[in-house]
C-alpha cells in the first residue's frame, strides 16, 4: 500500500507536474538589490579558485559551504545526509550553515551584497529571478549537459521550475502545496468537522466555533509570508504584483486586511502580542503546538504539505495533526502545486562543479533520501519516490495523498515569480498586518497604504 500510494506521487509529478492541475493558471526573500559581481568581488573569488586548485595538489580537503532554513527536524536530518556524502566521498567536508526562516533571508541578503553567499543556497521559486537578475547564481545547465546533474528522472515541467531565461539556475528538490495544519485531536473532541476545500465563510465560522468551545484563537499566517494573500488574491483572479505595479484591487486587499480585523472584533484572531518572543514561521514555536493555555494558541496553522512532518513532532504527546486546504471560495484558482524550495549555487563559489554534484545527489540518490524521506517535499526524481516508498512514515503518506488526491483534482498553474523590490513590498503588507490587528489603521486605509507604497517601490526597480 505505501508503494502504491508513493508511486501516485510519481505519477503526479511524472504526468503532471503542475500542468496536471485542472483549470486556469514563506518570510520570503529579502530583495537582493545589489547589483552583480563587483570588481572586488570577483578578485576575491579569482583567489579562492587559485587556492583550492592548489589545495587540491596538495591533497587538502575541500569543503563546501550550505546554507537552509527550516525545522530543527530539517537540520537534523540535512546534516545526517551531508555526513553521508561525506562518507561516500573521501576528502570532501562540509560547513552547514541552518538558520530560521526570518534570520536565513535577512543573512542571505547581506552575504549577497557582500560576495560571500556559501556555495550552495537554498532557494525559493519566488525570488529565484530576483538573484539572476543581480547575477548571484550559476546557471546549471552546463552541469546538467556535462552529466555532473543527471535529471532523466525528472519530469520536464519541474525541471521548468528553475529556469530563467534560456538557464538553469536552480534545481527543485521536492513538490509541495499550501496546506492547512490543524490540531485534529482538539475538534474531534468538540464534535467540530473539518471538509477540504472549504469556503471562506466556512472557515470562518469554524474559527468562531472552536474560539467559543474551547478558547483557542486562530492564526492568519501573522507575519510568516504573503502566500496566504497570493492565496487568497487568488480566488479572485488577482496577483499581488502587476507589470511594474501592484496588481490587485483596492477591494480586495481591503477584504483581506479585513479578515485581520474580523477576528480582532470578533476575538477569535490571536493577538499579535504573542509573536513577540517567538521565531515566526518556526514550527517547533508555531501557535498551533507551542503555548500555556488556549488564549496563545491556535487550532490551525497556514503551511505548505512539506511542513507536515515537522510539525507532528513538534506537536505535543496526544495531539493528532490534521491536513486540509486553505479556506477559498475558488478552490480550482487558489490551490497549486509548486517547488517547495531549490538548491542553487551560488557564484561565489570556487568549487561550483563540486556543488553542483552535491545537488545530483541530492536529487538521485536513494539512501540520500531514505533520510531525508520527503521533508522537502515528495521527491522529484521518479526513480526515488518509488525507492523510498516502503520508508515513508504515517505522516509523509498523508501528505502524498493530500497532493494526490485533494490538490491535484482542483487547482492551477502556481502565480509567477515575484519581481524585484518584492521583499519591500511584503515588508509593506507585514507592516499594514500589525496595524490593522492593532487597531491604528482601518482595512481599507491599509489597502490604499500598500497600494501606494508598492507601486512606488516596484517602479524604482525598474530600469
Amino acid at each position: 500500500m505505501k508503494k502504491r500510494v508513493m508511486l501516485m506521487a510519481a505519477a503526479v509529478i511524472m504526468a503532471a507536474g503542475l500542468t496536471g492541475c485542472s483549470g486556469s493558471p514563506a518570510k520570503e526573500q529579502q530583495d537582493t538589490t545589489q547589483t552583480a559581481q563587483s570588481t572586488t568581488g570577483q578578485e576575491s573569488r579569482e583567489s579562492k579558485e587559485t587556492t583550492t586548485e592548489a589545495d587540491k595538489k596538495s591533497g587538502e580537503k575541500t569543503e563546501l559551504t550550505i546554507t537552509w532554513w527550516g525545522s530543527q527536524q530539517r537540520a537534523e536530518l540535512t546534516q545526517e545526509a551531508l555526513s553521508l556524502y561525506e562518507g561516500e566521498n573521501p576528502g570532501v567536508t562540509f560547513d552547514g550553515q541552518f538558520l530560521s526562516g526570518a534570520d536565513y533571508w535577512n543573512k542571505l541578503a547581506t552575504s549577497a551584497a557582500g560576495h560571500t553567499m556559501a556555495d550552495v543556497v537554498q532557494m525559493d521559486k519566488a525570488y529565484i529571478k530576483q538573484y539572476v537578475d543581480n547575477g548571484m547564481l550559476v546557471d546549471l545547465q552546463p552541469y546538467v549537459d556535462s552529466g555532473v546533474i543527471d535529471l532523466k528522472d525528472v519530469d520536464k515541467t519541474v525541471q521548468e521550475f528553475g529556469k530563467i531565461g534560456d538557464g538553469l539556475y536552480a534545481v527543485c528538490i521536492g513538490v509541495n502545496s499550501p496546506a492547512l495544519l490543524y490540531n485534529k485531536t482538539l475538534l474531534t473532541e468538540n464534535g467540530i468537522e473539518i471538509r477540504d476545500n472549504m469556503t471562506m465563510e466556512e472557515f470562518l465560522e469554524i474559527c468562531r466555533q472552536v474560539n467559543e468551545k474551547t478558547g483557542y484563537k486562530t492564526n492568519l499566517q501573522y507575519n510568516n509570508g504573503t502566500s496566504w494573500l497570493d492565496f487568497f488574491l487568488r480566488s479572485k483572479g488577482e496577483y499581488l504584483f502587476g507589470d511594474g505595479t501592484i496588481g490587485a484591487s483596492k477591494e480586495n486587499l481591503t477584504e483581506y486586511f479585513n479578515l485581520y480585523k474580523m477576528g480582532i472584533d470578533e476575538g477569535w484572531l490571536i493577538n499579535p502580542s504573542v509573536f513577540a518572543e517567538r521565531s515566526i514561521g518556526q514550527p517547533e514555536q508555531e501557535p498551533l503546538v507551542y503555548g500555556s493555555d488556549p488564549s496563545n494558541m491556535s487550532w490551525c496553522a497556514f503551511y505548505f504539505s512539506n511542513n507536515m512532518n515537522a510539525v507532528t513532532n513538534a506537536a505535543p504527546e496526544g495531539m493528532e495533526i490534521g491536513i486540509t486546504t486553505w479556506p477559498s471560495d475558488d478552490a480550482v484558482k487558489s490551490n497549486y502545486l509548486k517547488p517547495s524550495m531549490f538548491f542553487s549555487v551560488s557564484v561565489d563559489s570556487s568549487q561550483p562543479e563540486e556543488a553542483a554534484k552535491l545537488i545530483d545527489y541530492w536529487t538521485n540518490s536513494v539512501e540520500c533520501n531514505k533520510i531525508l524521506l520527503g521533508e522537502r517535499g515528495v521527491p522529484v526524481s521518479s526513480a526515488v519516490a518509488e525507492a523510498i516508498a516502503s520508508d515513508m512514515s504515517e505522516s509523509d503518506q498523508k501528505v502524498v495523498d493530500y497532493i494526490n488526491n485533494v490538490v491535484t483534482p482542483k487547482c492551477s498553474m502556481v502565480s509567477p515569480a515575484s519581481p524585484n523590490g518584492a521583499t519591500e513590498v511584503y515588508d509593506v503588507v507585514y507592516k499594514m498586518e500589525e496595524k490593522v490587528c492593532y487597531e491604528e489603521i482601518t482595512p481599507e486605509a491599509a489597502a490604499e497604504e500598500l497600494l501606494n507604497q508598492g507601486t512606488k517601490i516596484l517602479q524604482s526597480k525598474q530600469s
